[in-house]
């Protein structure tokens, strides 16, 4: 098992905490991975995009002129890709542009993307996150006397204080240990996670 340094919010290490390999130990699967992370980003796409092809553009009925004898190039209308007001060529369509990942495939992807933080030393465990009042500063501090600046905040429970104080940070992001995903894993380049929220994932996850 991995064993990580425990820190308080001022920065100390306290001790330390023993992680499951079952979810923070397992052999890293870089292909799942980049399917959740495109899954997910596919699924928030809209598909609204929508243009006209050449038989809905309007006008356009009447050939222009006639096949032979003028010298122009032969058309038979003006609203044909290459003229000004024509149709689009393969016009895009709306469409539905979301896959859906077995749920094994999506569980195993969250547990690679966290070995790979834990591998990579950037996973900072706390004792405890709480904070007296909705703060920004003193949320900064935290992230300050942890020495990281771009980073994910994983909750164990709901916390309107800390996640208002961290919402106005720059590269900073919360999370419950339940809606965690391997594309915000993945973005930030910590991780910084509650004790009790690392029981939670290894509860859930293992």
């Amino acid at each position: 098992m991995a064993n990580v340094k425990v820190y308080n919010m001022e920065g100390n290490e306290v001790g330390s905490i023993e992680l499951n390999d079952a979810v923070f130990g397992v052999k890293v699967n870089e292909h799942l991975m980049h399917m959740a992370v495109v899954s997910q980003l596919a699924n928030k796409r809209q598909g609204t995009q929508s243009a006209k092809t050449r038989a809905e553009v309007r006008g356009g009925g009447r050939k222009p002129w006639k096949q032979k004898g003028t010298g122009h190039a032969r058309q038979g209308s003006t609203r044909a890709p290459q003229w000004k007001g024509g149709g689009v060529v393969f016009a895009p369509k709306p469409r539905d542009y979301s896959f859906k990942m077995n749920r094994k495939e999506k569980t195993f992807a969250v547990k690679s993307a966290l070995t790979s933080r834990v591998a990579d030393n950037k996973i900072y465990v706390l004792d405890s996150l709480t904070l007296d009042e909705i703060k920004t500063k003193k949320m900064a501090g935290v992230l300050n006397n942890l020495k990281v600046d771009k980073a994910l905040i994983v909750l164990s429970e709901k916390d309107e204080k800390v996640i208002l104080s961290a919402r106005n940070i720059p590269q900073v992001r919360t999370s419950l240990f339940n809606t965690i995903n391997v594309y915000d894993i993945l973005k930030y380049d910590s991780l910084v996670i509650t004790k009790d929220a690392v029981a939670k994932i290894e509860e859930v996850y293992a």
